[in-house]
């Protein structure tokens, strides 16, 4: 029976629709929603939500909110506020192409930052105060504790701050995942910070549920809905390469005594390219490894399965259908040796830093001196966000960015001349791999990393002109430190927005 997911005898009596629970949220609120990669967020109020917007929108009234969330979520939350056009603005992150639509219009104010800001500038009021928090749990205990789901993000920020509450009540969350999490209260804002008391990436050092006071608690909804992730694509050759390029390089690393044995925390960006990474890592002969990542994904639990991974501590889940069930199927086994924390913590950069995680992340673009864009096609259009990308990069001990060297059935080259956006500045960029090779960045110099990324990383169809473009701003360059020749540096985006590819119209 639904109720007995709820224990507290008080918010028993409060359980109501999901339509009653939506009308609670009134136009021009901020809302904050639970949700971190498609796992975790609320299925029936924002759907409700959605519909008693199209309806004041029918009748002529404006209705918009402010949306904050963990990351990304799914059609069920994002893509339904968006297709009514609910959202004035969202942060710090989306993926859904509803929403993605809107923000490239210009009609969608996008705020797009790192993970591990996100709690401190919501402490700060950067983003107004939060006046409903719309939060998916597993069961709500006798003393009131909410016991979390499948995701963590910014779920703590979100309850301590709102001003009312409505809970979702998921009964197809397993209630078993009771004492999987690890939810900190002790962080603080400065002058009145104090260290992490962690230094092993598998320390507990919190509480397994999350507080609320049941007075703010306005509306409980019972659900019954899966979490929904795209399956990811099979292994394709150049996924392969990539993967067999990195590993060979963490092998040389760990030959020279650079890395140890075991390698050193992982963190994994979600997508593609990163899980055949992972699918590599279970045949390469390491074992005993570890992570501490924002998300896990296929690759990552089948590393469980195996024994190669030791533990997995992250914030979120990222599972395809079929992942899903076999993490529900074996959680006894899955439950020793997964924590969620709150992403304050899973991308904390004293953490990163601490931990020396080695971070690897997919991007868009890389130029010749290393600059990676993860988020804008053709500088302007927004693809999904930076995530967490920057705060492994930043503070990890090694970081990695990956991508096929072409895009758009070859029409896009990967590395170009300079990036049109920058997220991860040369400075914070380790090595760069693509299907073509790796390059190690480390110790070398900005014409140094510009060869090395055009001899080991550009298609063969681009390296040629890459390497035209270098040798004439090394020769005609202004300066010499970074050459570049600055009327032509972003000719190749522009060139694909006039006709369709990067190529000169001698090579078409």
């Amino acid at each position: 029976m639904p109720d007995s997911r709820i224990h507290h005898a008080t918010l028993r009596q409060r359980v109501v629709d999901a339509a009653h629970a939506a009308a609670l949220i009134q136009p021009g609120e901020t809302v904050a929603m639970s949700g971190f990669t498609g796992s975790g967020y609320p299925k029936a109020v924002p759907q409700a939500l959605a519909a008693h917007i199209a309806q004041a929108h029918a009748r002529g009234e404006a209705f918009r909110i402010q949306l904050l969330t963990g990351a990304s979520t799914a059609p069920e939350l994002d893509g339904a506020l968006a297709q009514v056009d609910g959202l004035a603005m969202r942060m710090p992150f989306q993926s859904d192409p509803n929403a993605r639509k809107q923000i490239n219009a210009g009609k969608l104010d996008y705020l797009d930052i790192h993970l591990s800001h996100v709690a401190q500038h919501v402490w700060f009021g950067f983003y107004n105060e939060i006046d409903t928090a719309v939060i998916e749990v597993s069961a709500i205990l006798e003393d009131g504790a909410l016991v979390p789901t499948t995701s963590v993000g910014n779920n703590k920020t979100w309850l301590d701050l709102a001003k009312k509450v409505i809970i979702e009540v998921n009964q197809w969350q397993p209630v078993e995942m009771l004492g999987m999490h690890d939810i900190y209260y002790g962080t603080a804002l400065p002058p009145h910070r104090l260290p992490i008391p962690m230094v092993h990436g598998d320390d507990r050092i919190g509480q397994t549920t999350l507080r609320c006071e049941p007075d703010k608690i306005a509306a409980v909804v019972f659900t019954d809905a899966p979490d929904r992730n795209s399956p990811f694509n099979p292994v394709d050759a150049d996924s392969a390469r990539i993967a067999g390029h990195l590993i060979d390089f963490l092998k040389h690393e760990v030959a020279r005594g650079r890395l140890p044995a075991n390698l050193l925390p992982l963190q994994s960006g979600v997508g593609n390219i990163p899980n055949a990474v992972l699918a590599g890592l279970a045949s390469s002969g390491f074992h005993g490894l570890e992570a501490y990542t924002e998300v896990i994904q296929d690759g990552m639990l089948e590393l469980l399965k195996s024994g190669v991974l030791r533990y997995a501590s992250c914030t979120g889940f990222a599972f395809s259908p079929e992942a899903n069930e076999e993490f529900r199927r074996n959680l006894a086994f899955y439950r020793s040796r997964i924590i969620l924390r709150s992403q304050e913590i899973s991308n904390h950069p004293e953490m990163v830093r601490r931990l020396g995680c080695i971070g690897m992340n997919g991007m868009l673009e890389a130029d010749l001196y290393g600059n990676i864009n993860s988020t804008h096609v053709m500088g302007s259009s927004i693809m999904n966000g930076i995530g967490g990308s920057g705060d492994f990069a930043r503070n990890g001990f090694l970081s990695v960015f990956l991508s096929t060297s072409t895009a758009k059935h070859g029409s896009i080259s990967s590395i170009v001349p300079m990036v049109s956006h920058v997220d991860h500045t040369e400075h914070d960029v380790a090595v760069i791999v693509t299907e073509q090779g790796l390059a190690d960045l480390r110790g070398l110099s900005p014409k140094q990393r510009a060869r090395a990324v055009i001899s080991h990383c550009a298609h063969p169809d681009y390296r040629d002109g890459l390497q035209d473009y270098f040798d004439r701003a090394c020769r005609d360059s202004y300066a010499k430190h970074t050459p570049h020749l600055l009327p032509e540096a972003l000719s190749w985006h522009q060139r694909w927005l006039q006709t369709g590819t990067m190529q000169p119209s001698a090579n078409r």
